[in-house]
């Protein structure tokens, strides 16, 4: 791929200025300059280094890089000429960035410390805690007034309403629901997660008698200072009137992040971050005015008007041979021709983004559309790249259990009944073997291996997946409750149909909810113990005596439990295939089956066993008890204890579960890929959860390589993978947000480009500044049009940071929607905003945009004309109200109704997307199209002055009605001419503005020989010229339709 794109790694300007000046201030002439390579250390020689060098290369000795090619350096001198060459823009701009930096120096955070129930004590002012999407403040607001009163009032209504939707949200509050030392929690608003986190409270708290008590003890809680990161925190609790005083670590299972809600449970805590100095604002980038291309371009043009008027004007005082004061002749010129500068373009194309707006939340296909951002519905269809978010957009973060498989037998959602009467089987022989038997004996955990039957290997099984998680079993409240924290126990109902699971990832309820399904029932859970329910109502209860969570690092999760019965000691464990592959014994399976669940889109856990005696446990117990007490090096050392335990594990089964997409997400997919755009999935998920969804939508198709980018921590360990990355072609690329920042750090430029020459990228384990990063990125390197779409308060930078930004709206909350550009229900309707509103927005704006500049265009030529057949006089060729009038009654409606133009049916557009494609090289409004207008615009003018000069008998003022009347019809045929579609409002426009002129013609004595224009020679004069002026061009039209038509018109035909 790519193979003639070359790499050079990104190098700090700062550090190479001083390796220069190192270099070339060796004392006095003719002393020895020390050596460059001395000066550079080891970094620094991967500059120079080929990126397409071997493995072997990174083998060699040092002294090996010292014999690679080096780049030249040129001495740099800042004299007169690096001034004028750009040098005092350079100062300018240093000047600028210190005086934003003294007038808007950021406020440093600090860490706090926060004392219970005495807020006298508080060493400092901290921020207000309320959300805040406003672009604008009174002062930013209001240079816009200068502008144009339209683009004002339109953007005050935009700014109020996001006003009232943060008002809306500033107004939620916690609602409190029990003090039994834990709560859960749901992040939706966070990070678009439905299932419930569990939190735990400070232990020493719970020993208090009352509730408020908490506020009568001399405590605190000291902080570490405000974070990025959402996933960790530091921090202790203090009590100083217990003897001696209490001290506790606090981590991230004892906090609640702002934008998360209480979901069950009772919750007293101390606020320590506040305003924009929580986790959820600092991921969060300020919002910013997003001005579309076709804006841009425009503007351009503007420009491009403005010097083609000032080069006219010079050119008619030139001519005119600067007699007298030439300079306000100068000025005269410069207002006669000031049409040039189509003044109404803004104007009309503000009215016409309202207008997009209104269609598109009108739109019954997809309804609760909301456009939020008015002024950018022509970005819609320019968009290149779609960055797009995994959990709650592309699926709907519900899981169903749909594989067991124990290695010599596999069963599936069609044969599960078999699995529930194995399990029923087992547990009535365990029961009656349990109550005939002796009092039970401490297992042995080397007792001989037998072939076990089928059904005892479904239960053990069934079994390890009902105890080895993190899931817990919530019971509502009773209807008429009183709802009292104290009571609540008392009116719950623990019957099954008020039974709900919660737990920290929606994998492990599916699991859960399926092990009661087949017999094995899940009925309560606390800290310390669980208790599992038989098909025959018998209740077994399991003490927990030791939890190992799911951690990013070992993709695996574990549980020691004790069965209350048998006292036997089981150490459960379940995990991805690459972690519990040489964790369990040997088998010739387990490969093969994961890789049959993972073609099939299934996201797939190993689980397995061993049976540990009281001393094995024991031995364990205390030397992981001094792991987790050790002040440096912690979490290896409790690892390196875990590890002892996870050797020769019995492999019981492999579960495959999947994640439900949205509907209609694979069509979609589908859809915006034969659109030309290319898609990329970022997500804080897992690897391998991430490219499981990424088959199962399609977004890489069954037959497309992936090339999964390895773990990365160091500049040669980047560059030996993009090598290897260099290497594929036509692949997916699957990275982690990890060996991202690394490859980004050195080869930011080099990745970029590589990736963008793939099909589909994904980007697992992404935090929401990366997502961010990545956006920025995109638009920096490929100049193209990026879009983001999420639905998670975690999407909001990445939604803010695109060219577009598009939230979802639904369970997993508002926090995305209310902060994009367009929000919208489900992600199908993606495909119908871009392909159907996005193409016809940009295409109609750049009608729009170009016929505004030809009415302009047209009128000026006339009295460029005028001014040169009457010896270039700056003389006004129409006056008073025809001017006002040309631009408004007589023409304004027809032109504005290019709005609701359209070359094919949505129906068509949907059905070939391709056409889409078209639009992101920008040929409906480019320069090109511009100088055929500007063509066409001279043509018709020079026709219409140079006619009504010649045709014109004895009073001028005929030559002005006659040139009048033709350029008012002319400007409505060359609307007739450009619509590609007939809507009934056309019709009325059109016959609307010619029957505003014809009535006027009977007021206007002051510009018309009423009795002129009502003869037959009037009409056959002004007929003329307009046939003239327009057969031409319909002739033309027609002609390039025949032998060169448009991609649209050959759907239509």
């Amino acid at each position: 791929m790519a193979d003639r794109i070359p790499l050079y790694p990104v190098r700090s300007a700062a550090a190479a200025n001083r390796k220069r000046a190192a270099y070339y201030s060796a004392a006095g002439p003719g002393a020895e300059r020390p050596s460059r390579y001395q000066l550079e250390d080891e970094s620094a020689h991967m500059d120079e280094m080929p990126l397409m060098m071997s493995e072997e290369g990174f083998e060699n000795d040092e002294s090996d890089y010292h014999s690679l090619p080096r780049a030249r350096i040129t001495q740099r001198t800042h004299g007169l000429g690096w001034f004028v060459c750009g040098g005092w823009k350079f100062l300018c701009t240093r000047c600028c960035d210190w005086l934003i930096n003294v007038c808007q120096r950021k406020r440093e955070l600090r860490a706090r410390t926060v004392w219970l129930g005495h807020p006298e004590k508080c060493e400092e002012k901290h921020p207000r805690n309320s959300i805040k999407n406003q672009k604008y403040n009174v002062f930013t607001f209001i240079p816009g007034g200068f502008v144009l009163a339209v683009t004002i009032t339109r953007e005050a209504i935009d700014e109020f309403r996001r006003f009232q939707r943060d008002k809306e949200v500033n107004s939620q509050l916690y609602s409190k629901l029990t003090v039994r030392g834990s709560c859960f929690i749901r992040t939706d608003q966070l990070d678009g997660e439905t299932d419930w986190k569990l939190k735990v409270a400070v232990s020493c708290t719970q020993r208090l008698p009352a509730l408020g008590d908490l506020f009568s003890i001399n405590a605190y809680v000291h902080a570490q200072k405000p974070l990025l990161d959402i996933h960790s925190f530091e921090g202790t609790f203090t009590r100083e009137d217990s003897d001696p005083p209490i001290h506790e670590s606090l981590s991230i299972e004892n906090t609640l992040w702002a934008s998360t809600i209480v979901a069950s449970g009772t919750v007293i805590g101390v606020v320590i971050y506040t305003g924009k100095e929580t986790r959820s604002v600092m991921n969060t980038s300020n919002p910013k005015n997003k001005v579309g291309l076709l804006d841009l371009e425009l503007n351009q043009l503007t420009k491009a008007l403005f010097l083609a008027l000032v080069a006219l004007s010079v050119v008619m005082v030139t001519l005119q041979g600067f007699v007298g004061p030439w300079y306000r002749s100068l000025f005269r010129f410069l207002l006669l021709f000031s049409y040039i500068i189509p003044i109404s373009l803004r104007v009309n194309l503000d009215m016409g983004k309202a207008a997009y707006g209104w269609l598109i939340m009108a739109d019954g296909s997809i309804p609760g559309t909301v456009v939020r951002t008015s002024t950018i519905p022509e970005e819609l269809g320019r968009l290149v790249y779609l960055l797009t978010d995994k959990t709650g957009t592309l699926t709907q973060n519900e899981m169903v259990f749909k594989r067991l498989h124990l290695g010599t037998v596999s069963y599936g959602m069609d044969t599960m009944d078999e699995i529930q009467s194995h399990v029923r089987d087992s547990c009535s022989q365990l029961h009656s073997q349990a109550t005939s038997s002796t009092p039970p004996r401490k297992a042995q955990s080397s007792a001989p291996k037998v072939r076990k039957s089928v059904s005892s290997r479904v239960h053990e099984a069934v079994k390890a997946i009902a105890l080895c998680h993190n899931v817990t079993p919530v019971y509502e409240p009773r209807a008429g409750g009183t709802g009292d924290a104290e009571h609540a126990e008392v009116d719950q109902d623990f019957s099954d149909e008020n039974r709900t699971y919660q737990a920290a990832s929606p994998d492990e309820v599916a699991l859960v909810q399926w092990t009661e399904r087949v017999g094995l029932t899940l009925v309560n859970r606390d800290l310390t113990s669980m208790q599992l329910r038989t098909p025959s109502g018998q209740i077994l209860t399991y003490s927990i005596l030791q939890t190992f969570p799911f951690t990013s690092e070992g993709k695996r999760m574990g549980v020691i439990v004790r069965d209350e019965s048998t006292a036997e000691i089981t150490f459960y464990m379940k995990g991805a295939d690459v972690a519990m592959s040489t964790i369990v014994q040997y088998n010739d399976w387990l490969e093969e089956e994961c890789g049959n669940m993972a073609r099939e889109g299934l996201r797939t856990l190993v689980v397995a066993k061993r049976t540990l005696t009281e001393e094995q446990y024991q031995d364990f117990e205390s030397r992981h008890a001094q792991a987790r007490l050790s002040v440096h090096d912690r979490a290896l050392k409790v690892a390196a204890v875990l590890e002892s335990l996870e050797r020769d594990m019995q492999l019981l089964c492999v579960t495959g579960v999947e994640d439900r997409l949205q509907e209609h997400v694979r069509p979609t997919l589908e859809t915006l890929r034969n659109a030309g755009i290319k898609i990329w999935m970022l997500t804080g998920d897992k690897l391998e959860t991430a490219t499981c969804i990424a088959k199962s939508s399609h977004l890489v198709s069954r037959t497309q390589d992936i090339h999964v980018f390895r773990p990365v921590t160091s500049r040669g360990e980047a560059h030996l993978e993009l090598n290897a990355f260099r290497r594929k072609h036509d692949c997916a690329l699957v990275i982690s947000g990890d060996s991202l920042e690394v490859c980004l750090r050195y080869y930011e430029h080099e990745l970029v480009e590589l990736a963008c020459q793939c099909p589909a990228v994904v980007c697992c384990r992404c935090s929401p500044t990366q997502k961010a990063r990545i956006v920025k990125l995109l638009r920096q390197h490929t100049r193209r049009r990026t879009c983001a779409i999420g639905d998670g308060g975690n999407d909001v930078s990445m939604i803010q940071a695109a060219d577009c930004g598009i939230g979802i709206e639904g369970k997993e909350g508002k926090a995305a929607s209310l902060a994009a550009d367009f929000s919208i229900r489900r992600f199908e309707h993606v495909g119908r905003l871009l392909v159907v509103h996005g193409r016809s927005s940009y295409k109609r704006s750049a009608a729009l945009g170009q016929f505004v500049m030809h009415r302009g265009l047209v009128i000026s030529t006339m009295q460029a004309v005028f001014s040169s057949v009457f010896y270039f006089a700056s003389v006004p060729l129409y006056q008073g109200f025809l001017m006002v009038g040309y631009a408004t009654v007589y023409t304004m409606f027809p032109v504005f109704s290019l709005v609701l133009d359209q070359d094919v049916k949505p129906e068509m557009a949907m059905l070939y997307p391709e056409l889409y494609k078209d639009l992101t090289k920008g040929r409906c409004l480019s320069f090109k199209t511009f100088l055929i207008w500007v063509l066409i615009s001279i043509y018709q003018g020079g026709i219409l002055m140079y006619g009504a000069l010649v045709l014109f008998e004895s009073e001028f003022v005929h030559v002005v009605g006659i040139s009048f009347t033709a350029l008012v019809l002319t400007e409505l045929l060359m609307v007739a001419l450009t619509i590609r579609t007939w809507h009934w409002l056309m019709v009325v426009a059109e016959f609307l503005s010619l029957g505003c002129y014809v009535a006027s013609l009977a007021f206007l004595n002051e510009y018309f020989d009423v009795a002129f224009i009502t003869t037959m020679t009037f009409l056959w004069k002004v007929s003329a010229i307009t046939v003239v002026s327009c057969l031409p061009l319909y002739i033309l039209k027609y002609l390039k339709r025949k032998l060169s038509p448009p991609s649209y018109s050959k759907l239509t035909s």
